[in-house]
């Protein structure tokens, strides 16, 4: 490996939570009466616990050279001679509990403060990042202010609940050029306020990111518009951000170029933004239609070394946060490469579509997704010829205590092999098909789900 590059996502420890415990654990609840949430004086303790099995075709783990670069660094792209694709079984357990607080004041105002980590297998999902940390006032007129770390709109009502509505909770929520995770934010959101046919409400979100860039201040802004009548909600969402890490990651943390504010005089910066409209309508109690659409926007980011390789080689080069970069610009076109290896602006569409059944205490649902090619004028293919299709169904029994149980199957398929669409942000992510290995594969799992 001839150099260590800055990834955007931390590296994880090793400790991981056994699969069986949990599995028997969950198993364990279903005997539960009734959900249960601790309150004690103005705190509450509530969260989610979640197991997921699955066995899955055309799988390809360890094929590549480099597996721990990102997938924009051009060492990243290659994968082991004669490595063969496998069908392999998965799992996740995932933990979040949320710590609030409330307490009302007179005049009508209610002030309080919300805590929320979230772990997967056994560690930090996101190292050193909350989901939830922040205070916030509000009142029945005049809406809500918060302030601290907390989620953007684009990701978490992408996750849930539209995306887990219809099966494409993660490739839906986790792509595209947004970010996920708020770390300096300060958000208002109106009272419902009456329209001719409906209700609306509007918010705006303001993050300033990680301190120490001056150069390359970081900004992140974020207007979100719901619309509800009955039987159907609309949700846009309108997120634009400078120097964040470039990154085709929906889930992100919006910090600044690098992890280190010590590149600030090294870089140059860039941008992305997305323009997302999600809508629901319920047809009867039995049937709902959803739908999505998504543009994405990245200004591009140019490849460059920020910390050099020690001279005896006992350290090596580390890199920032490229994309959609040409690495062979200095060969190919010399007299216009400024620099060696120029980020490139792209945009590309992603849309969703599904359906939901529900009767009693079960549910099914199909979903599809189709992550599109992108526009570009980088001479190097990064991607942006490729395009992803995802099906997905299953069904859900909920034993109203708190408890759901449910099967899944899906499928993908990759326009070509190579590297994967321009908003995924790995080669095999949500699927754990690599799409320079395979143009296809399906899985089955099972999982469950208790809330307290």
């Amino acid at each position: 490996m001839p150099v260590r590059a800055c990834t955007s996502v931390p590296r994880r420890s090793t400790k991981a939570w056994p699969a069986p415990a949990a599995a028997l654990l969950l198993g364990a609840l279903a005997a539960l009466p009734s959900a249960w949430a601790l309150d004690f004086g103005p705190f509450s303790l509530t969260g989610f616990a979640k197991v997921e099995f699955t066995h899955g075709s055309n799988q390809c783990p360890h094929c590549a050279v480099n597996p721990n670069e990102g997938k924009d660094k051009i060492w990243a792209d290659p994968l082991i001679p004669g490595s063969t694709v496998e069908a392999r079984g998965n799992k996740v357990v995932l933990l979040q509990p949320y710590l609030g607080v409330k307490h009302k004041l007179p005049g009508g105002f209610t002030v309080g403060g919300l805590v929320s980590k979230r772990w997967r297998d056994g560690r930090e999902d996101i190292p050193g990042f909350w989901w939830d940390k922040h205070v916030y006032a509000m009142h029945e007129d005049y809406g809500r202010l918060a302030v601290g770390s907390m989620l953007s709109r684009s990701w978490s009502l992408a996750d849930y609940p539209f995306g887990s509505d219809i099966g494409v909770s993660s490739p839906w929520a986790s792509s595209g050029a947004g970010y996920g995770l708020l770390n300096h934010a300060v958000r208002y959101t109106s009272r419902p306020l009456d329209v001719s046919v409906g209700s609306l409400v509007l918010e705006a979100t303001y993050d300033k990111g990680a301190a120490g860039w001056n150069k390359n201040k970081p900004r992140f802004i974020e207007l979100y518009s719901q619309f509800f009548m009955e039987g159907l909600t609309v949700d846009a969402i309108y997120q634009d951000s400078r120097n964040g890490t470039p990154s085709a990651w929906g889930q992100g943390p919006f910090t600044g170029l690098t992890p280190f504010p010590r590149d600030d005089l090294k870089l140059g910066g860039s941008g992305q933004s997305i323009a997302m409209v999600m809508a629901r309508y319920q047809v009867n109690p039995t049937w709902e239609v959803l739908a999505g659409l998504r543009q994405n926007r990245w200004s591009g980011a140019y490849a460059r070394i920020t910390v050099p390789a020690a001279t005896d080689l006992s350290s090596l080069a580390q890199w920032n946060n490229p994309f959609n970069v040409d690495w062979f610009c200095a060969e190919s076109l010399p007299a216009r490469c400024n620099i060696d290896s120029p980020g490139y602006p792209a945009r590309s569409i992603d849309g969703t579509v599904g359906v939901r059944w529900r009767s009693g205490n079960w549910s099914a649902h199909l979903g599809l997704l189709h992550l599109g090619t992108a526009k570009t004028r980088n001479p190097s293919e990064r991607g942006q010829s490729n395009a992803a299709t995802l099906v997905a169904t299953g069904l859900n029994y909920d034993f109203r205590n708190g408890l759901q149980l449910y099967g899944l199957a899906g499928a993908v398929q990759y326009k070509q092999l190579g590297l994967s669409p321009l908003s995924m942000p790995g080669n095999s992510s949500f699927t754990n098909v690599d799409s320079r290995a395979a143009r296809s594969g399906n899985w089955v799992g099972v999982g469950g789900v208790f809330t307290f």
